[in-house]
């Protein structure tokens, strides 16, 4: 019994532990807090592509 109801085990499925929790967690990749800029110099500049004039 516990505070929100009684609760049930089925034969075979053993509880989620905390340890299963965390190791979930440390194995997902880590996502960015904001999202990155667009590198737009040098090599990478994909803008700078279009300029086609400078070769006609």
């Amino acid at each position: 019994m516990t505070p929100l109801g009684e609760q049930f085990l089925v034969c075979g499925v053993a509880p989620v532990r905390l340890a299963d929790q965390l190791a979930l967690r440390a194995a997902a990749p880590l996502l960015p807090i904001k999202a990155q800029k667009p590198l737009d110099i040098g090599l990478f500049d994909l803008a700078a592509r279009n300029q086609l004039e400078l070769f006609g």
